[in-house]
């Protein structure tokens, strides 16, 4: 059987990540011509939504064979708000290529990626883009690796430029490792040995020794050699350098241009050496659900890694499984153990489920919970027609177990729906895919910020009395606030120990549902330990009668004098030409924000600082209008912060 290989791309937004994408698919014969990203005819970005705003929003996923390897290549959105795709991803490969502009080096995104990989342990290759560009700079961006990820990069291609000095061109591609200078030939990469009298010879053996003397540290025959003075064989480099991509200290690079096609060939002759095939797998599953989708017309499939093998009539009855290739899907009748495809069943899968060799569940694991992820813009929900009601509920659920980072919270007191979201462009996607894929029509109010309430102080008890009937529940209930850095909602009392198991949960959900909805309506309820000091209750009293009775008791306990709001503070990176940089600093100003870092080389500027997410409405089009689309920035959140001590920091 062909070794398999699960590949993920990441990159910081506009990075070239899916430019890159679509060349390493022409490269490998699956595309007649790559897609530009630009026009909206990328093959991995097939929702409306992507095509509409150029960026990735839900993970596009190819298959292409490579001297003998079977790749499942995953493009990974790099827009802030679609993080939960990147993370769903990467529990699924061996492999990661990461994507840093050759003209911004190395951006916050990239950051966040990095620090996940290496969390992960998930191997990982560099790829620097962009170099076509007049502002581009190699060395530049080799120096940022090294000081902000903290690892020594070997570079293992580079581009050969033109001596035109008035335009910037790439005329070849230089690859360390084979010793061959390529070249593009109609359309084709084809490669050519160095000439002797080529003055980029001896950068490239210079290059080769670089890379050889840090494959010596984990390479004692390479290391002989290089002490004896004597070269060392590719197929040993290789070897070498395979044991550097496994170790922490050094990062293999490649370089060039994804749009010009340079680079690209180099990149997919790493992918095939240094990182490594699919691990073994237990004998006991079929394998895991990592994603879900939704298509109109087949309505929901699974993306399953398969960790079995299964000859052709062996699937399990009711199972269908697919190639995915974007959008498009093509049934397949055998499984490979370590192999990505798409799964249509009839029962309901989730996030993270296993399947024994006979298709039924053996887990109902969700490892991307939604306290991962920080959805803090609630958005409230109704129908246009009440006869919708049961289509937009079904279909925001489903949205909401597509979607870790979403969360969906009913509110059939007040006949809606409130939506919570990372961000505005993960708000906007998810409404209009409500009515392109689902035909839901649904009136959306304005987003607003996710606060947090928090206690004052510890409240003295109260007591409160429910009865219907015959039924009677009385309570005694009061409560404290925990530390800031907690945020449980905790449940203690003597008079719990003896408690039923079933009236224990009511009580439990009551509480937990109070909380959720707040006070003072602009936030959950948070870092509350509530006390039970006495509870009363008639024999086979309805649960929603013990709800009903804790849910008052918190209303009358809890006042809005009693409690106080936390907001969240978002971090706000942004790079811009040196002439808007005065506008841009008084905008931060007026949006109660605090500038904390200040950098830049006389041409472009850039700042690091913090702002309340409350006044980032509508900053995307203030900026774009501003400096005329020529500025770049990322958001993520910093830490909730008590209203009125917006800078507690030094």
């Amino acid at each position: 059987m062909r070794p398999i290989r699960n590949i993920a791309i990441l990159a910081h937004v506009d990075a070239g990540k899916t430019t890159l994408s679509e060349r390493i698919l022409f490269t490998a014969g699956e595309v007649r011509l790559p897609g530009n990203v630009e026009d909206g005819l990328a093959t991995m970005d097939y929702l409306p939504e992507e095509r509409k705003r150029g960026i990735t929003i839900e993970s596009g996923i190819a298959h292409f064979e490579w001297r003998g390897i079977w790749f499942n290549f995953i493009d990974t959105p790099g827009h802030v708000d679609f993080g939960a795709e990147v993370d769903m991803a990467l529990s699924a490969v061996d492999g990661v290529v990461l994507v840093i502009s050759a003209i911004d080096g190395v951006e916050t995104q990239t950051l966040s990626a990095w620090k996940k990989l290496r969390e992960k342990g998930i191997r990982t290759l560099i790829f620097i883009n962009k170099l076509d560009s007049s502002s581009a700079s190699l060395d530049d961006t080799l120096i940022a690796i090294e000081e902000h990820l903290g690892v020594r990069p070997v570079l293992l291609s580079c581009p050969e430029f033109s001596s035109d000095s008035n335009e910037r061109g790439i005329l070849a591609e230089w690859d360390v490792v084979s010793g061959m200078r390529l070249v593009l030939q109609n359309g084709k990469e084809e490669p050519q040995k160095i000439a002797a009298s080529d003055f980029a010879q001896k950068a490239l053996r210079k290059m080769f020794a670089e890379a050889a003397e840090a494959a010596s540290e984990y390479d004692d025959e390479i290391l002989s050699l290089a002490l004896d003075g004597k070269s060392v064989p590719p197929k040993m480099l290789v070897r070498g350098l395979e044991c550097l991509c496994a170790n922490d200290k050094y990062v293999l690079c490649y370089a060039g241009s994804a749009k010009q096609n340079f680079g690209v060939r180099s990149l997919m002759a790493g992918l095939s050496f240094f990182l490594q095939s699919s691990p073994a797998f237990g004998k006991k599953r079929l394998g895991e659900v990592v994603r879900l989708r939704h298509f109109t017309d087949l309505g929901e499939i699974a993306l399953f890694r398969c960790m079995a093998n299964v000859r052709a009539g062996k699937i399990p009855e009711g199972l269908e499984f697919f190639r995915l290739k974007a959008a498009q899907l093509f049934p397949v009748q055998e499984l490979f153990a370590g192999d990505i495809y798409a799964l249509r069943s009839p029962k309901r899968l989730s996030l993270g489920m296993r399947l024994s060799l006979s298709g039924e569940p053996m887990d109902l694991e969700n490892r991307a919970g939604q306290e991962n992820y920080h959805s803090l813009l609630q958005t409230r929900l109704e129908c246009l027609r009440s006869e919708d009601f049961t289509l937009v509920e079904s279909s925001l659920e489903l949205l909401a177990r597509m979607d870790p980072s979403i969360r969906i919270v009913p509110r059939p007191d007040v006949g809606c729906w409130l939506l919570y979201t990372v961000g505005e462009v993960q708000l906007e996607v998810i409404l209009e895919r409500l009515k392109r894929e689902f035909g839901c029509e649904v009136r959306a109010g304005v987003p607003e910020v996710l606060w947090q309430e928090r206690l004052l102080r510890t409240l003295d008890p109260v007591e409160n009395s429910f009865q219907a009937g015959p039924f009677k529940v009385s309570l005694e209930l009061s409560a404290a606030p925990l530390p800031v850095s907690e945020k449980d909602i905790r449940l203690s009392g003597n008079s719990l120990e003896n408690l039923p198991r079933e009236i224990l949960a009511g009580i439990r959900s009551a509480l937990l549902e109070s909380a959720q909805v707040g006070v003072l309506g602009k936030g959950s309820l948070v870092g509350v330990e509530f006390n039970i000091r006495r509870f009363e209750f008639e024999k086979n009293t309805p649960i929603h009668m013990i709800k009903k009775a804790c849910s008052d008791a918190v209303v009358k306990l809890i006042r809005p004098a009693s409690v106080v709001l936390y907001e969240p503070f978002m971090a706000l990176s942004l790079e811009c030409p040196a002439e808007y940089a005065g506008m841009l600093s008084g905008d931060i100003l007026a949006r109660e924000g605090k500038i904390v870092q200040v950098g830049g080389d006389g041409v472009l500027h850039s700042f690091v600082a913090e702002l309340p997410l409350r006044k980032l409405f509508g900053y995307a089009t203030a900026v774009r209008s501003g400096c005329k689309g020529r500025a770049q920035y990322t958001i993520r959140f910093l830490e909730y912060r008590k209203l009125g001590e917006c800078f507690s920091r030094p």
